[in-house]
């Protein structure tokens, strides 16, 4: 369980997300809150539940990048979902608790990685020696031998020997029967059991394969790595790590309440998905190919714009899974130009960056950055609130000609100024029409 205090987990997100303060410390402090649970003795820890969340907002202001940026901060295995995903006409093969089995794969994966990444080192030395004995086959052990065993080592460090071929062994996987795959054959995790019981009765092959020895390393390196990890501890650190700070981000809760505008005839697949939701919410055990995984403990994140109904429109019962809630305000012009200038990898540094490629130097001015945050405020209040997506969209309008041009304009600087934001967004802000296309 990651320790950052709460101070320390909205100076992190600050890194990546601008404003929004008041979700950032609510998160924080949500992330936290499961840390002091674990200390606290067991009669105890099992009466306290998550305290979820939902962010309102319109879309591009950070509401999912707030989840996945904590996410990765505190090391949580993560899942986003959208509630609309349940009300599809025809919806069939996969339930609601299907978001839980893709959590716990997600959860054994992160851990997989974190575990391969502690045997890396291990696993790289063993398969360079497996390599140099594939280079130089035999058993004798004389002093001449040893010497050709480092000369070799010594060229296959400096990169001399990657044209060199070698035969090794590859495993490849049984085919998959095609059944599985059918509609329906998903529920309860009962087809993903299935596949897994028939690729014991079908185990994979090995064959001799000749390959470019960097290549065949790559291939040595992940068998001595996947020899080293014990399989079933991964699981049980994975299956811990999800019931206890796995995080769920459902979005789009929003368009599964009912508002008082909104036509009565499709309020019974809404409050359907509802119900349906409220048992994974509240706290149940589902089934997995890994075995059981209890919900009661997972954090669950709601998002929505809420702009034809609120979260009272929600069932009463899932209302009151989500007590803490928080309004993220619109971002304007000055948020903006924070958002082009602070975050290490800001858009104007990704656009040089990607310019420079082709030996042209692209350089913002203050003025120019200004004007296109105060363009990307003006456009948003006028038309659909779509956020910082619209920074993308007026940046791809200015830098198109540039971007088409590049490899005719190596060596050139290039300054996107004021003047030269105005004269390329000038046909948008002429014609209103266009506008709803181009941006």
């Amino acid at each position: 369980m990651n320790t950052l205090t709460p101070r320390q987990i909205v100076a992190e997100l600050d890194k990546y997300i601008i404003g929004q303060e008041q979700a950032k410390r609510m998160v924080a402090v949500a992330v936290r809150n499961r840390w002091r649970r674990q200390q606290l003795e067991p009669a105890m820890r099992d009466e306290i539940a998550p305290k979820n969340i939902i962010l309102m907002g319109p879309t591009g202001v950070g509401k999912t990048e707030i989840a996945r940026r904590l996410a990765k901060l505190t090391g949580a295995p993560f899942i986003k979902v959208e509630a609309t995903k349940y009300t599809e006409v025809g919806y069939v093969g996969r339930d609601v608790e299907s978001m839980i089995r893709d959590l716990m794969d997600i959860g054994i994966k992160l851990v997989r990685d974190e575990e391969g990444q502690r045997v890396s080192a291990q696993a790289e030395a063993q398969a360079e020696e497996r390599l140099l004995d594939l280079l130089l086959p035999g058993s004798s052990l004389d002093s001449s031998r040893e010497a050709t065993r480092a000369k070799l080592r010594n060229l296959w460090k400096l990169g001399h020997l990657d044209n060199h071929e070698v035969e090794i062994e590859v495993t490849e996987q049984a085919p998959q029967m095609n059944m599985f795959g059918m509609p329906g054959m998903d529920n309860n995790g009962f087809g993903s059991q299935m596949k897994d019981m028939m690729s014991k009765l079908m185990p994979s092959k090995t064959k001799k394969k000749r390959l470019k020895t960097r290549a065949a390393y790559d291939i040595l390196v992940q068998q001595a790595r996947d020899s080293m990890l014990d399989e079933e501890r991964i699981v049980e650190i994975a299956r811990e790590r999800v019931e206890q700070s796995g995080i769920v981000f459902i979005d789009e809760i929003d368009k599964v309440a009912s508002g008082a505008s909104q036509q009565r005839s499709s309020d019974i697949s809404r409050e359907g998905v509802q119900r349906d939701l409220l048992p994974v919410v509240e706290g149940c055990a589902v089934n997995t190919k890994h075995g059981m995984i209890h919900t009661d403990h997972i954090l669950f994140i709601a998002a929505g714009a809420f702009h034809f109904s609120k979260p009272s429109d929600l069932i009463p019962e899932l209302q009151g899974r989500f007590p803490l809630r928080v309004e993220l305000q619109p971002l304007g012009s000055h948020e903006f130009y924070r958002i082009l200038t602070e975050p290490d990898n800001s858009l104007q540094k990704q656009y040089a960056s990607l310019l420079s490629t082709e030996n042209v130097a692209l350089h913002f001015t203050e003025e120019g950055l200004r004007e296109i945050a105060s363009f990307a405020e003006d456009t948003n209040a006028r038309k659909e609130n779509i956020g910082a997506r619209r920074l993308y969209t007026i940046l791809e309008k200015i830098l198109a000609d540039i971007s088409f041009d590049a490899p005719d304009r190596a060596g050139q600087h290039i300054v996107v100024d004021k003047a030269y934001v105005e004269e390329h967004l000038d046909d948008v802000k002429q014609d209103v029409d266009l506008r709803q296309f181009v941006l």
